[in-house]
This record gives C-alpha cells, sequence and structure tokens, in this order.
C-alpha cells in the first residue's frame, strides 16, 4: 500500500494515535460538545469539553482498528439516521454477496450522508463496509480530515492544471480501486465530481474511463477490467434534502453571474446541515452487480445511468415539484401516468400528496423568489428522469 499512501485511509496502525489526537484536540471537542449540547456549548465551553473529552476517551480511547471503531460508532450513527428520517428502506441488497468486493458507483445528494447510509446499510446486513471517495477540496478542515481518513476514506485529488499531474494522480487513484477491490475491500465512489444540485444523476465516462488506468499495461481489455470491479450502481434518494434551498441559491447564481465562489466553511456547514437536519423518507437501492460491461466508457456510463434512474424511488415530494413546475396534470391523472409508467413511484396516499404539497409550498415560499425554480427542479428532475428510463427500458428491441 506504500504507492498509495498520499491517497489512502488510514491502516489499523495508525488508528490509534488518530484517535488519541482527535480526543485531544479542542476544534474537535468544541465540534462534538456543539452537536451534543448547544446550550451548554455556549455557555460553559470549557467544562464542557473537558467532560467531552473524558467520555470520548472511554467509550473510543482503546479502538486500535478500523473496523472495531466503526462497529463501536454502528449505535450513534444509528440513532443519528434514526432521528433525522422518517425512516430508511432499501432494496436490492439481495443481489450482493458476502464474497468479494464492490465498485459501488451511487448517485450523489449529501457529502456525508449519501456513504453513511450505504455503510449503515452494509453493515447492518453483514456486509463489508466501503472505502469512501472524497475530493481533497474537504480536507481542507484539519479535523473533518483526520475524521474522514479514519472513516476509511480516501483522496480524490481535484484542480489539478499540469495535465501530465493530472494523469499521474488518476493512474494512482484508479490503482488504488482496483487494489481495494482485488484485496476484498469495498469502494464507494460519486457517479461524477460534486453533489447534483439539479437532480439530474448522470455518471461522468471520465470518471469510468479513470478507472481502467492503470489496468492498461495488464492486457487486460476494458470490459474485462470493468467486470472484474463488479460495479454496483446505486441510487440514494431523500425525501427532502436539508440543503435544498443552499443548493438553489448556487444554481440562480451561477446562471445569473457565470460563476460561483464557495465562502470560507461553506462545506463544513452544509455537511452538517446533511447530518443534523431532516431528511424524510430515504431509500437506498442497490443495483445488480455489472458483469457483461460494454467495451467503451461512455455505454457503461448509460448503463450505470439507466439503472440509477430506474431504481430511484420517487417520493411524493417528487411529483408534487414535477406538478407545480407544470409537467405533469394536477390532481390524481398525474399519479396515475407515473404508478403506471415508474416501477419506483411511491404507493402515495393523498395525505401523502397533500403533505408533500404542503411542504414544497413551505420551502417554497421561505426562499428568495429567484431561486425557486432551482428548488423546484432538484425534486422535479428524478421524475423526469425515471419516465425516461421506464421508457428505455420497455422499448421494443
Amino acid at each position: 500500500m506504500q504507492e498509495f499512501d498520499a491517497i489512502r485511509p488510514y491502516s489499523d496502525d495508525e488508528t490509534g494515535p488518530a484517535i488519541q489526537r482527535l480526543v485531544n484536540d479542542q476544534e474537535f471537542l468544541d465540534m462534538v460538545a456543539r452537536f451534543k449540547s448547544p446550550l451548554l456549548a455556549r455557555w460553559a465551553p470549557a467544562p464542557l469539553r473537558f467532560f467531552t473529552r473524558r467520555w470520548l476517551s472511554s467509550r473510543f480511547g482503546h479502538f486500535t482498528k478500523v473496523d472495531d471503531l466503526q462497529a463501536g460508532l454502528s449505535g450513534y450513527i444509528g440513532e443519528l439516521i434514526e432521528s433525522t428520517t422518517a425512516r430508511v428502506t432499501s432494496s436490492g441488497l439481495e443481489n450482493l454477496s458476502k464474497q468479494g468486493a464492490y465498485l459501488f458507483i451511487s448517485n450523489h445528494r449529501d457529502i456525508v450522508f449519501d456513504p453513511m447510509v450505504v455503510n449503515y446499510l452494509l453493515f447492518h446486513n453483514d456486509l463489508r463496509t466501503t472505502r469512501i471517495a472524497i475530493g481533497d477540496n474537504l480536507l481542507a478542515n484539519r479535523v473533518f480530515a483526520e475524521m474522514m481518513r479514519l472513516n476509511k476514506s480516501f483522496i480524490v485529488r481535484r484542480d489539478m492544471t499540469s495535465p501530465r499531474e493530472m494523469r499521474d494522480a488518476y493512474i494512482t487513484l484508479s490503482g488504488f480501486i482496483n487494489h481495494s477491490v482485488a484485496n476484498n475491500e469495498n469502494i464507494w465512489i460519486a457517479q461524477r465530481e460534486g453533489r447534483a444540485k439539479d437532480g439530474r444523476d448522470f455518471t461522468d465516462p471520465a470518471i469510468i474511463k479513470m478507472f481502467y488506468m492503470s489496468c492498461k499495461k495488464s492486457g487486460l481489455s476494458f470490459a474485462e477490467a470493468m467486470n472484474k470491479l463488479r460495479i454496483v450502481p446505486v441510487s440514494i434518494s431523500y425525501e427532502y434534502d436539508p440543503c435544498d434551498a443552499d443548493k438553489a441559491r448556487e444554481l440562480e447564481t451561477k446562471a445569473r453571474s457565470g460563476n460561483y465562489k464557495k465562502a470560507e466553511g461553506e462545506d463544513t456547514e452544509q455537511i452538517m446541515k446533511g447530518l443534523t437536519q431532516f431528511k424524510g423518507h430515504v431509500h437506498v437501492h442497490f443495483g445488480a452487480p455489472i458483469t457483461s460491461a460494454p467495451e467503451n466508457a461512455k455505454e457503461l456510463a448509460g448503463v450505470i445511468d439507466t439503472e440509477v434512474h430506474a431504481n430511484y424511488h420517487l417520493h411524493a415530494s417528487n411529483l408534487i415539484a414535477y406538478e407545480m413546475r407544470g409537467q405533469g396534470s394536477q390532481g390524481a391523472s398525474s399519479l396515475d401516468v407515473i404508478r403506471e409508467s415508474v416501477v419506483t413511484a411511491g404507493n402515495w396516499s393523498e395525505a401523502d400528496i397533500q403533505a408533500a404539497r404542503g411542504e414544497m409550498e413551505n420551502r417554497l415560499e421561505a426562499c428568495d423568489p429567484a431561486i425557486r425554480p432551482y428548488l423546484l427542479d432538484m425534486y422535479a428532475n428524478p421524475v423526469q428522469s425515471a419516465l425516461d428510463a421506464s421508457a428505455k427500458l420497455n422499448a421494443p428491441d
């Protein structure tokens, strides 16, 4: 693993020292304290910091292996998920075997919660958790970097300017991913750089090409190399996105001015929103592993996209946004059309529809009129993607 030292997660040997660094780090202690007791963190930070350190040391200070740490954290992760969702459901886990490893390629809506909920479901179904691909832009926060590398995260370098630097970085990343899967370590990676803020989930073929870069000298064809990775398309759907207004504001700013510059700490703020605020019903679908990959990246990206779109669980919030955008007819007829056309359409009751309509109206009312169309788009676009995928799958040969 030495050749991957610059990007790999912490090993078991590094786990204990990393935990000790965190439990003695004031910034980390203050972050945990704010999360556990916001009022005390404001009025009595020093005493709370002391008790937080003791609490963390007693519960996590003895761990020396990554898997043991994740098992120790699983109860707290479960509490966090249960307190910020109406429920979490899944489908497709029967497609996965406990033998060997997979490359999970997922749509991407939330910076941390996406891989967290995937790992939560894998762990509770006795499957190995994943090594998580994260952009190096998220490592600007030293404490967050420590936490992520303890949690099996590996680094994807961004903002490289030299073509040679870019090629070398991608070959290393490709080698790490292939090495991990070959050694029974699952991988989670988003289907493209950054979150799909507009609700359109499409795989970047450049990411697929990257997977093959370290395999070219092996003599394997593109399809053979992809089949060895056992790619599993993953669809994650949220009934409500805690960062929807932030994403809509960014999209509107880009459309109006041509660019958007993140404020300092913006990623950290949105990570905390995604973790702690309500998401409603969250569903994760695990597709069947791709065992007959096509011979080029663009076609394989298309296969992944069809799987992601066709198995994206639509919520009533998606239907209401689709209707509000003017693409669905008002009332039951639109609901019936989508139910007939899309396998993953929810079994919505009239109460569900009315509750979703009220919630969407409240969210639109709470944001600036200029960004409302963008907020509607991020909820409505998955409906159109699911309809398109359904039509494609049902089209005559």
